[in-house]
């Protein structure tokens, strides 16, 4: 099979139709982000009536001069103060202007802000199955369209249906035919603009999906650059992207089609109006039905009149086109938080101390009672939850939670717990995980990769909840605590340690933004990162390129442990934290861990059997279970699994 036939098929398994079923939004969600700007419409709303009354007048003005022309008297000031009516129209029009494309950056200022604020407070779970380059593409390339909703002719048109409706009555009043052969023309052009504009915001939604999958293209071809070229794959890559590109290509097209059919609506109707009346008009005038004076009125009224009906059909153009954009930005925003429902489940949202010392002194640190936990469905992750409505299965959980005294009990009363008939279900990830982190302690998680223990970590930090069971913290279930509160106390090194775009400095102090430059120059000591500091002359300012790609593997991992060590939590979790390191730098980091562990409770993942075998802790996982837990020593003795590992000096 050939690139072009084998990448769209590739690149399309798991693709969510967001094109053909994603979500459309209606004029009513599209207010809100007009009316925070209410007091500056209204001003263009305002300005829009003077327009409409300065433009009215002209014609009026103008029939005046031909009758005093034809009957040979003076104009006197008729003349001026018809310039000054232009001047005065086109002075409005231009402050209008300014206005309005002032107001719709307002507009995409505040989207924006609305989609990142929920974007980044979405559940991890959403980020497992969306595609980054998308998400990306909503906020950049989505929000942008609503600025047309101002700019072409919306509220533009409010002022000229004054416009259009002074000259409907002053066409009335001058001949009453004339008007009926001219709406006759109009109603035509209004039915199929009307028709014309369901397909140009079904097209639109369409296009700006296309416009999502390329720019997910573009971001994962670019951030793989290097595995590109190393495999050879360059073209395989382009012909991918090309391939989305010129799906994006594609529904452009079909919008510019659909919308190339509704513009010159409006310019044919103003034309075969304009000869109706011509002819019509020329006829009436010759058999003195109306003047020459009424009739260039008329006509004058008849273009005031169509001028406002393309305004009308261009907003309802970009009306659409925005709809369609703003369903794909309602979607993310209709989403829950990860936040959202936590009050429900716990209403006093506890803020935690130093591992709830105040609370249960006596408690384990971290303790784990019975979890069972399973990845959410990458299908179910696709659909849009209404930001007022809780899933169904922590619905279960609310209502039984008001009669139970733990959220483990609350769970087996809906049927969830691990006493239910449910579970354990073996589909899942961890199956019954129970061990305790005593304070001040290390405890290191260890088996085969694909156990659970990233899994077990990221349960910690509250990026999911269990599918049953309790995580306890400092005595408490974690769900009864307040996230950032819950987080604060808590310093997590990621499996891949990333390393964000920007300086030494604003990675360190990410978690720590008040540590002064004498801190962070500490900390990078002790984990040995001394050498990246002094190399370049710009010191803690000095970049460290997108994802760290001017650091070393083992350098991004010490930037993460240190920024990690630098907000000095009481509780560190370590995700294979050493994997990157060579034996010295190895050795070097597990002095400085050891330095900064002094009672502080510490959960370590490891690949080496060195950076575990001194822990007070070892817990043997396999397969989403706990193996064994104990000593160095004691877990040899009566851990097979445990045992094989130590025997080849590496935990996979």
């Amino acid at each position: 099979m050939s690139t072009e036939q084998s990448t769209p098929a590739r690149r399309r398994l798991g693709r969510r139709s967001a094109a053909d079923d994603g979500p459309r939004a209606t004029f009513r969600q599209l207010l809100p982000y007009l009316l925070e700007h209410r007091g500056v419409l209204s001003v263009v709303i305002v300005l829009s009536i003077l327009g409409a009354a300065a433009s009215l007048a002209q014609p009026l003005l103008v029939s005046q001069v031909i009758d005093i022309v034809g009957k040979g008297g003076t104009l006197g000031g008729l003349v001026w103060a018809l310039i000054l009516l232009v001047v005065v129209s086109g002075l409005i029009s231009g402050y209008q202007h300014y206005l309005l494309q002032r107001t719709g950056e307002g507009v995409v200022l505040s989207s924006r802000r609305r989609l990142v604020g929920r974007m980044l407070r979405l559940p991890i779970s959403e980020f497992d199955t969306r595609r980054t380059g998308d998400l990306v593409s909503r906020v950049g390339s989505d929000t942008t369209l609503l600025r047309a909703v101002l700019t072409q002719g919306l509220v533009e048109a409010i002022g000229g249906a004054l416009t259009f409706i002074g000259a409907l009555i002053a066409m009335l009043v001058i001949d009453p035919v004339l008007l009926g052969l001219t709406v006759l023309v109009i109603a035509v052009s209004i039915v199929v603009v009307t028709l014309l504009s369901g397909r140009i915001r079904v097209a639109s939604q369409k296009a700006q999906a296309k416009v999502g999958d390329l720019a997910a293209s573009v971001e994962r071809a670019i951030s793989s650059v290097r595995t590109i070229r190393a495999s050879n794959a360059t073209e395989h890559e382009i012909a991918a992207v090309e391939e989305d590109a010129k799906g994006a290509w594609q529904m452009g097209i079909k919008v510019a089609k659909i919308s190339a059919l509704v513009v010159p609506v409006a310019g044919i109707a103003m034309q075969v109006s304009f000869l109706v009346v011509l002819g019509v008009g020329g006829f009436r005038v010759a058999s003195g039905a109306i003047t020459v004076a009424n009739l260039v009125a008329f006509i004058l009224f008849l273009f005031m009149m169509i001028l406002p009906l393309g305004q009308a059909f261009g907003a309802l153009t970009a009306v659409n086109s925005a709809l369609g954009a703003l369903g794909r930005i309602q979607e993310i925003i209709d989403l829950p938080a990860e936040d959202q429902f936590d009050r429900e489940i716990a209403p006093l949202g506890m803020t935690v101390g130093a591992a709830n010392e105040g609370l249960a002194p006596e408690s384990p640190a971290i303790e784990f009672v019975g979890v069972h936990f399973s990845y959410p469905d990458s299908t179910a992750q696709h659909e849009a939850t209404p930001a007022t409505e809780a899933p169904s299965a922590g619905r279960a959980v609310l209502e039984a939670f008001e009669g139970a005294d733990t959220v483990a009990e609350a769970e087996v009363a809906a049927g969830q717990g691990p006493e239910s008939a449910d579970v354990p279900r073996r589909s899942g990830v961890l199956h019954g995980i129970d061990f305790a982190a005593p304070r001040g302690k290390r405890t290191a998680l260890v088996g085969p990769s694909g156990a659970g223990k990233s899994t077990i970590l990221a349960l910690i930090e509250r990026f999911y909840d269990p599918t049953a069971g309790e995580v306890r913290f400092g005595g408490l279930d974690v769900r009864t605590l307040d996230r950032t509160a819950l987080r604060a106390q808590i310093g997590y090194v990621e499996q891949d340690a990333p390393v964000l775009a920007g300086s030494l400095r604003d990675n360190l102090t990410l978690a720590a933004p008040d540590a002064t430059d004498a801190e962070c120059v500490d900390v990078l000591h002790a984990v040995n990162l001394t050498e990246v500091l002094e190399r370049n002359e710009l010191g803690l300012s000095a970049p460290v390129g997108e994802d760290g790609i001017m650091l070393s593997g083992g350098e991004r991992q010490r930037l993460a442990i240190a920024r990690a060590l630098l907000a000095a939590p009481p509780v560190l979790l370590l995700d294979e934290s050493t994997s990157s390191l060579d034996g010295r730098n190895e050795q070097l980091m597990r002095e400085a861990i050891d330095a900064v562990a002094v009672d502080r409770t510490l959960i370590v993942i490891a690949h080496r059997l060195s950076t575990v075998v001194d822990s007070d802790q070892i817990v043997v996982i396999d397969h989403g279970e706990v193996v064994g837990t104990g000593t160095h020593s004691e877990l040899v003795a009566s851990t097979p699994l445990y045992r094989d590992l130590a025997k080849h000096q590496l935990l996979v």
